[in-house]
This record gives structure tokens, sequence and C-alpha cells, in this order.
């Protein structure tokens, strides 16, 4: 009865290492629904085995990432915080104290997500430890959305620690077979994967299933396709802080869709193809360069002027 068990095991942990080639998000949600289990199940089984790490230390791990995006959440809510350009800091307070004030045209969790975005993006800017999500570039967008549904929802740490296992899983894919990079493909890569990871994970704390999350990816991507890099003075920060805020909305907007049962026409894994695709044919000048887009006006010479000399 032990041999029986021992070569049950064996063969299911080839199974998963053989198809868990992060390739494909199609099929690691059809193998997610095949196996009765989450995305995040799914991964975390996977990453646990190839780590050689157990299923407590990997999430151990991840919470502490998520520790970082509160804090640098907080620190960017802070008064008197500037980038060391000066050309960014004090939006996301300003944005916060706006939507606690009651204003808010979109609800209070739209306006914490869009603040917190501005918030770890300046931190960023200000040389603060952030969690590159998946790049510094994009990394307001993933901690915006898990922070306020947590605040709104009254998710648990452990909970939004296991939707950050699908935004990987996510992210993981889109740099497979794509890529992450706004200097490879645009912004539409780089905010773009990272709305998409977000949206992917709200429909994971909402326990929607594994085809919710893949459907909100795919929305997520038709909405970014041809959004280019166009960083004034090469710095990370104009227009990139205000993309973040962007990048929420739309993780909102693409989850709620998915959440609804809406679902994507064009495929996910070939939604991520065409961005790759796109990004590819898109003009060098907008790929990180600052040799185009708004980086070109006279306002963005001007301040490139003065910074850089």
């Amino acid at each position: 009865m032990w041999l029986i068990y021992w070569i049950k095991y064996k063969y299911e942990k080839v199974v998963i290492n053989m198809q868990i080639k992060y390739d494909s998000l199609a099929k690691l949600a059809d193998l997610a629904i095949e196996e009765g289990i989450s995305i995040s199940e799914l991964v975390i089984k996977e990453q646990s085995e190839s780590l050689a790490l157990s299923e407590e230390e990997l999430k151990s791990k991840m919470k502490e990432r998520y520790y970082i995006m509160k804090k640098a959440k907080e620190e960017g809510l802070k008064e008197g915080l500037v980038s060391v350009s000066g050309l960014t800091g004090g939006d996301a307070l300003k944005l916060y104290k706006y939507g606690e004030s009651g204003i808010n045209i979109c609800g209070g969790i739209f306006s914490k997500g869009l603040s917190y975005a501005l918030a770890v993006n300046e931190y960023n800017a200000a040389m603060g430890k952030i969690v590159a999500a998946p790049t510094a570039g994009s990394c307001g967008i993933l901690p915006a959305a898990l922070i306020s549904m947590q605040e709104e929802h009254g998710f648990s740490d452990e909970q939004v620690v296991d939707a950050m296992f699908t935004a990987s899983a996510v992210g993981m894919v889109v740099a497979t077979i794509a890529n992450v990079s706004g200097a490879e493909g645009g912004c539409q890569a780089e905010c773009g994967t990272a709305s998409a990871m977000a949206a992917a994970a709200i429909c994971e704390l909402f326990k929607a299933g594994p085809k919710a999350c893949i459907n909100a990816v795919a929305i997520t991507f038709k909405n970014v396709l041809g959004l280019v890099c166009d960083p004034v003075a090469g710095l990370v920060e104009v227009p990139c802080v205000k993309r973040n805020a962007s990048g929420v909305a739309t993780a909102f907007m693409a989850a709620q869709m998915a959440l609804s049962g809406i679902e994507s026409k064009i495929p996910v894994d070939e939604t991520i193809l065409t961005m790759k695709r796109v990004g590819d044919t898109m003009s060098t000048s907008l790929k990180e360069t600052a040799e185009g887009g708004l980086a070109v006006t006279p306002c963005g010479c001007a301040i490139s002027k003065r910074i850089l000399g």
C-alpha cells in the first residue's frame, strides 16, 4: 500500500511539473479547473516543489512582499514627499484627501485605488523601497488594487497573499510569451501587464474561478493595446506615475466585467501575443527612449533641459 501511494505521489508531481510551463494562461486555467483548485493553489503547489520550499515558507515570503507594498503606500501618502528630480510628489496625498472629503464621483474604493497607485509610484520616484510588480515603473498598480480591496471588503492578509500568486502567474506567462518591458513593448507591456495581474488578483479574491481570472486579463490587454512609453527626461515619473492610476482603474473595470460573467471574445493568450506584436511594430521613439510622445513636447523638452542640462 505504501508503494502505491509513493508511485501515485511521484506521478502526480511529474504531471504538475511537466504541465506548468507558464507559456499559456488558458492551459493554466484548464489545469486548475481539472484539478478542482484555484490558479493560486496550483501555482503555490508547483512553486513549492520547484523551489524546494514548503507552502508555508512560500506564502511567508510573499506576505513579506505585501507588507513592503503596504509600507510603500503609507510612505507615499506622507507630507513633503518629493522625487529626486522634483518632478513628482504630493499628488497622491492631494487625491487621497479629496476622496476622504466625501467627494467621489466613482465611489470610495475607486478614489482609494487611484491615490494608492500614485502613492507607491511617487515613493518609487523618491527612491523608496517598492516591489516591482512586474516592474518598478508599474509598481503602484497591483498594491493599489490589493490594498484598496482589502480595506473595502475585509479580505485577510492570507487571502491577499493567495491572490498575489495568481497575479504572479499572469506576470510569468506574459514575460514568457511576450514581455513586460517598456523598452521592448511600450507601456502596454509594463503598466498593461501590471493591470492584468491586478485584475486577475481581484477575481481571485472574490473566488470567481480560473476562467474569470483569465477573462479579466484578456479584457485588460484589449484596453491597453498601443499604450506607448514616453518618459519625460527619460525618468520614470511623467507620465508614468499617473499611468499607474489609470492602470488600477483599468484593472477595476476588467475585474468587474469578468466577475459579472462577461467573457472576452478573443482568447487570453491571443490578447497577450497581440500586445507583443503591437510592441514589436511600435517605433523605438515610443519605447522608453524619451524620443517621442510627451517627452518631445515643448514642455517635455524644457523639463528635460532643466533636469539634464
